[in-house]
């Protein structure tokens, strides 16, 4: 499966998305904490999929969560980085994009399964900034609470199916170091402007 090629009509790296600026990883590994500190700074973010879908899906009593179906879990979390993605693009950027679609690629990965040809398309079509940082497992800060189910074991897994799924999409991973944040955020923001100068 060729994700990486630009099949989205234009929404190539270099594109309309190039703006848009991901930060992904397992469960627990600060990642949300980072967008947290660069939108204090007056960076544009988008929230979680994930903790989004579970506290509507609790909200109305829904089906759509990862240990109810797993499968309706990953479609509504598509669909919501989807819209999400729509939306940051009128930002002005960087817009630091907390997961995005081809988490949905490392989402099936983890679980084991293929990769659903439209889960696959709307990869190659929205298309972020090529370069993707990945926070790696931090056990040390790790903790869970209502919206996160997952074992120290399990954020460890999902940390290599997302490091194994950008890639796959076409995008540069860079690891983002077990830093403090505001170490870690003027890491990310130098490698950005690093990437604009070459």
């Amino acid at each position: 499966m060729a994700h990486g090629d630009d099949g989205g009509g234009g929404r190539g790296m270099g594109g309309e998305g190039d703006h848009l600026v991901v930060v992904t990883g397992g469960p627990g590994s600060g990642k949300t904490t980072l967008i947290d500190h660069l939108a204090a700074l007056g960076h544009a973010r988008t929230p979680e999929a994930g903790r989004a879908v579970i506290r509507d899906q609790r909200e109305i009593g829904g089906p759509g969560l990862a240990w109810k179906n797993d499968r309706l879990f990953a479609e509504l979390m598509l669909a919501w980085e989807i819209r999400s993605y729509r939306e940051a693009l009128a930002w002005p950027g960087p817009v630091l994009c907390d997961r995005g679609i081809p988490d949905l690629v490392g989402y099936h990965l983890l679980r084991g399964r293929p990769v659903p040809e439209h889960v696959a398309e709307a990869a190659r079509r929205f298309r972020y900034h090529r370069r993707v940082f990945v926070a790696p497992p931090w056990p040390e800060i790790y903790t869970g609470d209502a919206e996160r189910h997952q074992s120290p074991e399990e954020a460890e897994r999902t940390h290599r199916a997302m490091a194994e799924a950008y890639p796959a999409c076409g995008y540069e991973v860079v690891e983002l170091p077990r830093a403090p944040v505001a170490e870690r955020a003027r890491f990310l923001l130098d490698a950005l402007e690093g990437s604009a100068a070459q």
